[in-house]
Formats: C-alpha cells, sequence, structure tokens
C-alpha cells in the first residue's frame, strides 16, 4: 500500500521525488523518507519523518538534501509502528538503500540467517531484510547490483514492489516487482521510478508498465529490464496526465470534490455506452459479444466498497436478467474449494485494478474453468485491466480521498448496464431496455438532485457529535447501501457503525437500540416499504433516534424521535445509486463535526496493495 518514487538525472532530484510523494499519499502516510546520491561514491544521504510528506517536505528544505539520484516513500505500516526508524528508506552498511511496498512473509527466517552473519537490524520492519539481503549477494562489490537483487529476490516469499540504489554505483536504480505495481517514466537524458504515474505527471507523460517478474535497470539513458534470465523489451504507453485530478480547487477535501463530481463522472461513464433506446454492446470490447452468449452464471469478486457494489449487482442480475449471480469477498474467495459452474463469468470490480487480494483472486480463478473474466476498473493501466480476458472502464478519474465515492457510484452505472446486455439474452424486450435506459440517462440530474441535500444533513450531522455507535438499515437491494453508508461513517468519523438488513432487527441488533445510538435508515418507495415502517416503529418503540433518508413521494414525517431527509424521487432500478448520494454526505459531515481527517483517516490507504 505504500508510495515509492525514483529518479536519475544530471539535475537534482530531490523535489521531483518530494512532488511525487505528495501525489502518492493517498498510498499511506505513517511515514516518509527519501535517500538522496549526489553523484559521489561517498555521499549517501537519508532523511525520515513520522506523520505526512508535508513533515518530510519541511525538513528536507531545512536540510537541502540535494542529488542527481533518489528514491522516496511513504509508508502505510504493516511489520513495525509508524516511528522514525522505522520508515524508508532501509539501508546497509551504509551502502544500499532500498524502499520496498508489500509484504515478505518470510522476513523473520531470513533475518535469523542474516543476524547470524553479522548484520544488524535497526528496524521492526520486514523489509530491512531485503536491504542486508542484496548487500550480502554483492559480496563486497564482486557482484554487480542488479545480479545481486536478481539473486536476492529469488529467496523473498510475499510480494513486493522494490527500489534499489547502490552508492558503488551510482548511475543507477534497480527495481523489481512481484505483487505490488511499479511503472518506469520515461524522460529525455533522464528517468524516473514510481508506483503510479500520477506521481509522475509533472516530468514525463511515457511510461513502462512493469509486469509480473520483471526486474529492470534504470539509468540516465537507457532502461534494461529483464523477465527472469530473459532480456526483454516493455512498450512504451503515453498517459494523460491527471494532475487536476490531485488539486481539491474550490473543495476543503477531496472527499467532498469528489462527492460533487459525480453527475460529471457518471455521465462520463455512461457515454459512448447508451444510446437513447439501448446500451451499446461493443463497449465491453471485441471479445464481449462471444463471450456473453455463453453466461449462463456470473462470479463477482471484489473488496470492501467494491464488493457492495457487487453485491447491488446480484440483485439486478438476478431481477433484470434473471442470472444467478454469488458476489464474494475477495480475500476468502480463494481459500476455500470453488465450484465452478458451466458457463460462469468472472467478474472483479476494483478502483485502483492494484488490489492484492482481488489480483490474487483473479489468478487464482484463471485456474478454473470460467468462461471469462470480466474487470471493472478505474485505472486502464492497472494490473487487473491487463491480466483479465475483457474490461469496461468507469470514467471516474483519480480518486485521491481515501473512502471511496465516485468510484463506488460509477461502477454501479456500468453494473447496471451488465445486466441489460445479459438480459436480452434472457428475455428482455427492447422497450423494457428502452424504459431502463431512459431511467439510467436520468441519473446524473438525479444525483445533482442529491447533492443539494448538503445542507440538511449537515444540520442532522451535529447530533452525531457525541455517537460512538450507530446502526444502519436496508431492505432488499437496499441492505448493500446500508452497508456502504456504514462503511463510508466508520471510516472517516471512527464512529463504530453496523449495517443489518431491516427484518433482522428483531434477531438480535434490537438490544442495542437506545436514545445513544442512532438508526439510519433507507427508505425508498418499494414494495419493502411496509415491511420497513414496521422495522422502524420496533425502533421507536424502544426509544431509539431514528435517521431516515426516504424517497420524496413516501412522504415521511419528522418528529422528535424521527428525523427525515427527502431524497428525490427515482426510478426503482436506480434508487441504490441515489439513495448512496445522501449518505456519503452524512459521513463527511459528521467527520467534519468530529474534527477527524476526512481525506487521511487513520490506519487506513487508498490502494490496498497487500494481503
Amino acid at each position: 500500500m505504500c508510495g515509492i518514487v525514483g529518479a536519475i538525472a544530471e539535475r537534482n532530484v530531490s523535489g521531483i521525488l518530494l512532488e511525487g510523494l505528495k501525489r502518492l499519499e493517498y498510498r499511506g502516510y505513517d511515514s516518509a523518507g527519501i535517500a538522496m546520491l549526489n553523484g559521489s561514491r561517498d555521499k549517501l544521504t537519508d532523511l525520515k519523518t513520522v506523520g505526512k510528506v508535508k513533515k518530510l517536505v519541511t525538513s528536507a528544505s531545512k536540510a537541502k538534501i540535494r542529488g542527481n539520484l533518489g528514491i522516496a516513500h511513504t509508508r502505510w505500516a504493516t511489520h513495525g509502528k509508524p516511528t522514525v526508524a522505522n520508515a524508508h528508506p532501509h539501508s546497509s552498511s551504509k551502502e544500499i538503500a532500498i524502499v520496498h511496498n508489500g509484504i515478505i512473509e518470510n522476513y523473520q527466517r531470513l533475518r535469523e540467517k542474516l543476524l547470524k552473519d553479522g548484520y544488524i537490524f535497526k528496524t521492526e520492519t520486514d523489509s530491512e531484510t531485503i536491504a542486508h539481503l542484496i548487500h550480502k549477494e554483492r559480496k563486497g562489490g564482486k557482484v554487480s547490483l542488479i545480479d545481486a537483487v536478481k539473486k536476492a529476490i529469488t529467496k523473498l516469499d510475499g510480494a513486493y514492489g522494490l527500489c534499489v540504489m547502490d552508492k558503488t554505483e551510482p548511475d543507477q536504480i534497480v527495481v523489481a516487482r512481484s505483487g505490488s505495481p511499479l511503472v518506469i517514466g520515461v524522460g529525455i537524458g533522464e528517468n524516473f521510478v514510481a508506483s503510479d504515474p500520477l506521481a509522475l505527471g509533472q516530468v514525463t507523460d511515457r511510461f513502462i508498465f512493469l509486469e509480473e517478474g520483471d526486474i529492470a535497470k534504470v539509468s540516465l539513458g537507457d532502461v534494461e529490464i529483464w523477465h527472469g534470465n530473459r532480456k526483454i523489451n516493455r512498450p512504451i504507453t503515453t498517459v494523460e496526465s491527471r494532475s487536476k485530478d490531485a488539486e481539491k480547487g474550490e473543495y476543503k477535501h477531496f472527499m467532498l470534490k469528489e462527492i460533487h463530481e459525480q453527475p460529471r463522472v457518471i455521465k462520463d461513464t455512461l457515454d459512448g455506452r447508451i444510446s437513447k433506446t439501448k446500451v451499446l454492446e461493443q463497449a465491453f470490447g471485441v471479445k464481449a459479444r462471444e463471450i456473453f452468449d455463453k453466461v449462463k452464471t456470473i462470479q463477482i469478486v471484489a473488496c470492501g466498497t467494491s464488493f457492495h457494489a457487487g453485491q447491488v449487482a446480484k440483485y439486478w442480475l438476478e431481477t433484470i436478467a434473471k442470472i444467478p449471480c454469488s458476489a464474494d469477498i475477495a480475500s476468502d474467495y480463494r481459500y476455500r474449494e470453488i465450484i465452478v459452474q458451466p458457463g460462469t463469468l468472472f467478474v472483479t470490480i476494483s478502483q485502483s485494478g492494484e488490489t492484492a487480494d482481488t489480483l490474487a483472486a483473479l489468478r487464482y480463478a484463471k485456474k478454473k474453468k470460467y468462461v471469462a473474466s470480466l474487470a471493472i476498473c478505474n485505472v486502464a493501466t492497472s494490473t487487473l485491466v491487463r491480466e483479465s480476458d475483457f474490461c469496461i472502464l468507469t470514467m471516474a478519474g483519480q480518486e485521491i480521498g481515501v473512502a471511496s465515492t465516485k468510484a463506488f457510484t460509477t461502477q454501479l452505472a456500468l453494473l447496471l448496464i451488465l445486466s441489460i446486455v445479459l438480459a436480452r439474452r434472457t428475455g428482455l424486450k427492447a422497450t423494457q431496455e428502452a424504459k431502463l435506459v431512459k431511467d439510467l440517462s436520468k441519473l446524473p440530474k438525479l444525483i445533482d438532485k442529491a447533492l443539494g441535500l448538503s445542507k440538511d444533513i449537515k444540520k442532522i450531522s451535529k447530533q452525531f457529535s457525541d455517537k460512538y455507535h450507530s446502526l444502519f438499515l436496508g431492505r432488499g437491494i437496499q441492505y448493500p447501501v446500508a452497508k456502504e453508508g456504514a462503511l463510508k461513517l466508520k471510516e472517516i468519523s471512527y464512529i463504530h457503525a453496523e449495517a443489518y438488513p431491516a427484518g433482522e432487527l428483531k434477531h438480535g441488533p434490537l438490544a442495542l437500540v437506545d436514545s445513544k445510538m442512532p438508526v439510519i435508515a433507507v427508505a425508498p418507495n418499494n414494495d419493502l416499504l411496509g415491511k420497513l415502517r414496521a422495522n422502524l416503529s420496533e425502533v421507536s418503540a424502544r426509544g431509539g433516534m431514528l435517521y431516515v433518508f426516504a424517497d420524496e413521494s413516501i412522504k415521511f414525517e419528522s418528529d422528535k424521535s424521527c428525523k427525515v431527509v427527502n431524497v428525490p424521487i427515482s426510478p426503482e432500478v436506480l434508487a441504490p445509486i441515489v439513495f448512496t448520494i445522501p449518505l456519503q454526505l452524512l459521513s463527511y459531515h459528521v467527520a467534519i463535526m468530529k474534527g477527524t481527517d476526512v481525506d487521511h483517516p487513520r490506519n487506513l490507504a487508498k490502494s490496498v496493495t497487500v494481503e
């Protein structure tokens, strides 16, 4: 989950590295560090700080750290507390410096061997083991850095995106990838390395995306790549700059900006995928028609917010397309015996396309007899997209806020399109499809209307300022929406939030209800409304405080024990997306009331690239 940046140039690269870290801070912000060489064989300097990158920037300015070769890192802690000692870069014998993203599972065994060899460990991390292991493989300089890295990584079990520099070979950075993303930014007489192209948008728009198992030597004017013992070439890809996505503009927080971007990004996601009367099947690619004709069931795998999108999609696929669907959490999926039914399409959902558990699930699925693998993803150049049989991209743009918002709603839009496309094969009539598509075209305006509830929701949020627990309720397709609302609240306000199907209230959760525990309910105007009303009465009868997000056509009335937010009337099929918006706003405003760091909630990172 950590962020990595590296650079080699004839100019000072400290500013490039620090700017890159700022852009990668969404990947982790427990600590940050930088290591530099100034071209001299005896001058390897490093600087580390605990906390956000801005602390490192301030310290680097005071220290006037400079160099034409350097690596930098922003950390999400896995092994070892967030301390200066545990911050990257890690070094060995004051010669080698490394930065690492990933988890080395056998580091304890390696550490014990290295201790016997006389190496002194200064940290609690698994990453320091890599630095000492590479130094050992150098054999006092008899083995080149690239060959030492090649040898060292054969002894590592786990995942790594790795950048290495050595003061005795100050003309290169060596990088290696296994399970963690790495890209090489190609310049003119200078080259760069990063976890994400976003980090290098200020210096280049040309990138080489390393594949699993690649090792590369990056020098001033050249990039050499090996896969195993074979030297290979990887294509250079031009990537459009996303620098505007990395700026808050008029908004106080990235999360608020991204919430308000949803009408536009939903429109962008739908453009070119639907006409006035139908979904354009070719939007899924040239392989899609042949694959879809074979589909008889769906297996969805995802994590976190994306998993909630998959749970909503299960309802659509089974009600619209009449196709059985299973939705599994990626971190559990590959640890049970999977029985694949004939004609099953494997669908992964991910914002980044680099989520370790989702990638592992995809690779596991490839060993099974699925019809094909479809990725729904926000990043065209991601590993998930490259390793899937075909994909369809959300057009959310870079999402910086750790708590996902616009990525979720664009995922839902595409999952609804998928449901419609498959429904053609199970009896959906052209008139029915035209009605669904007409409804879809209304979605950006409906979301814009929902955003207008922000002031009312802000008033309600004040009543959460002294609360530590909450309960979210939904029925049917709105249950995963309630789960997403609970997740958002706990992520950024640190209020314990739990979601339950409303019908299960009397099977345990009702025992928790009192005046100190707010109960948030999602109430669209559908066939389950009557049953939901009965569930809410159970809360009121026991002195609970209700906050009901209700379709305004229902005409729910507020009273002392029930605060109602009237959500714009929407077609039933769109209700899960529309009702998501006020729940996002609630979590945001409550977090503001609580005084938490909205964009960088504690203990979390945007892209989870470790298992």
